[in-house]
């Protein structure tokens, strides 16, 4: 874990772009949430993705993102403000960034299997942690 690390970009997203980022995460804490109705908003594309993510949660293969949360809310301070999924060598990776009390962004890497940080990335990290 690279808890040090003091490079960060934040990204210049295009209105659009970032909307849809946002949508994506609130549709994944819809799924998760076990609120399929809502998928209907998702775009045709990303319904097949929905899909299969929602049926790992159910089988219990990955975690919900609501316990991550809330295992990243035991040890560090912050909103979050984005989150994204990623698959890394067949692992699923939430990348879940948070926003901390200095307005530093910090972004989480978590394996969904296992829960576990495998990366954190940002500025005045040791600002966000719990004590």
């Amino acid at each position: 874990m690279s808890m040090d690390k003091d490079r960060f970009s934040p990204p210049l997203l295009p209105a659009d772009r970032f909307s849809r980022r946002v949508v994506r995460a609130l549709l994944l804490a819809l799924l998760v949430a076990g609120t399929v109705p809502f998928a209907q908003v998702a775009c045709a594309d990303d319904d097949d993705d929905w899909r299969r993510l929602h049926h790992e949660v159910e089988a219990g293969r990955i975690k919900p993102l609501s316990e991550i949360l809330d295992s990243l809310a035991r040890d560090w301070v912050g909103d979050v403000i984005d989150v994204d999924i990623e698959k890394d060598d067949g692992e699923i990776i939430y990348e879940i960034e948070l926003l901390g009390p200095q307005g530093q962004v910090v972004e989480f890497e978590v394996n969904a299997r296992t829960g576990e940080v495998l990366e954190i990335e940002g500025r005045n990290i040791r600002g966000m942690e719990r004590r």
